[in-house]
């Protein structure tokens, strides 16, 4: 297995674990990244750009990395948070108005951040063409009524959390989600990420597909899903099941015009040094680049919101505020870390008790929703290079 890039010295359980899941675990093309106090230790990528092509995998391959792109989303709120211009105790129809109606009064932004505000499912979903235009997407939740009395559960806003996201904040600042992330966060960090990918960068992009879970006797271990979780994905009805079609059918991800849109709950692009380099300026200073958090919002981030059953994942979840925390679903690096997977295999987190931010990007989507174990073994590795 031809692999590129660099380790730091410690780190070389990161190429090991990362050269296996090529060779075990059905990886086509993927890249990892990890930054320690703000430095690079681990640069890796191998493979093809396309999941169905034989270009290689570059330095600068991004990849659509489906609801990682949800913890960047979360940055901008918290940022807005962070300069004064959004409360996060206030109702959400403060801001926004029209969204008042159906029930939705006392729906709190906290309540969108931490998918407590009981709108995981759209009653009249959208098509692949109407979820392109953020404004379809923003009336479309602000007509539903909750599912549960927001605040008093949770459940994963799989799609409606970017309507809800996206909207709030260009009700405060009057612009688009994708162009406030690529001012606001990512040209000042330096982070080769996106939401609403430019036509510049189309040609960096890879495409993305499905690749199968190897089977048992590969010499991998496969944890089977719970019949609870089998049936909730089975079921039309089920909350589940309806929260992954609040668009119908999904668009497809190769798509010009998928990609160039701006849909921060599901479409985000990136490298994974970009991702990496995202989380790491969350935590401290990149290569000049000024913190993004300070320390209140950092802890902010992190408290955990919600815990418990999950009404939509049909599992035990932890999220603070946009961000999964570790536990059961989300085994990030240690207690205090936060981030956010992609469904099927994308990861982005960072652990500032260590100083540590990670990044796995690949074209190969699996069944696995929160923990695919590519990425879990990648952050074993990683563990066992620190120490932990």
């Amino acid at each position: 297995m031809d692999v590129n890039g660099s380790v730091a010295e410690g780190f070389e359980p990161v190429e090991a674990a990362f050269v296996r899941n090529f060779e075990t675990l059905g990886d086509r093309g993927a890249a990892v990244t990890v930054y320690r106090d703000g430095r690079k230790v681990v640069d890796l990528w191998a493979g093809t750009k396309d999941i169905d092509g034989g270009a290689p995998w570059q330095r600068d391959t991004a990849q659509i990395v489906r609801s990682a792109t949800k913890g960047v989303a979360a940055a901008a709120l918290l940022l807005l948070r962070q300069r004064g211009l959004l409360d996060l105790d206030a109702p959400v129809g403060e801001y926004w108005p029209g969204f008042k109606a159906a029930g939705k009064e006392r729906v709190l932004v906290r309540h969108v951040l931490s998918h407590r505000a009981g709108l995981p499912v759209l009653d009249h979903p959208l098509t692949p063409e109407e979820s392109l235009d953020p404004l379809r997407g923003a009336e479309a939740v602000a007509r539903q009524a909750p599912v549960w009395e927001p605040g008093t559960d949770h459940g994963y806003h799989a799609l409606t959390y970017g309507w809800l996201v996206g909207e709030l904040l260009r009700r405060v600042t009057g612009e688009g989600i994708g162009d406030w992330i690529a001012r606001e966060i990512a040209g000042p960090v330096g982070a080769d990420l996106w939401v609403g990918l430019p036509e510049r960068e189309a040609g960096r992009v890879g495409r993305v597909g499905r690749v199968e879970t190897p089977t048992a006797g590969d010499g991998t271990l496969r944890a089977r899903p719970k019949r609870s979780v089998t049936e909730a994905y089975e079921d039309p009805d089920s909350l589940t099941r309806r929260a992954f079609a609040a668009i119908t059918p999904f668009p497809d991800q190769n798509d010009p015009a998928y990609r160039a849109a701006a849909l921060p709950a599901t479409n985000g692009i990136a490298t994974a040094d970009g991702l990496a380099r995202f989380y790491a300026s969350l935590i401290g200073e990149v290569d000049g680049a000024a913190r993004l958090f300070t320390p209140s919002t950092l802890a902010a981030a992190r408290t955990e919101e919600s815990a418990g059953p999950d009404r939509v994942l049909v599992v035990n979840t932890n999220f603070g505020l946009g961000y999964m925390l570790h536990g059961s679903a989300s085994p990030f690096l240690a207690p205090g870390s936060f981030g956010h997977p992609g469904r099927g295999g994308s990861l982005g987190f960072a652990d500032p008790d260590s100083g540590t931010a990670f990044a796995y990007v690949t074209n190969g989507f699996r069944k696995t929703v929160t923990a695919d174990p590519r990425a879990q073994g990648l952050v074993r590795a990683v563990r066992a290079a620190l120490g932990a």
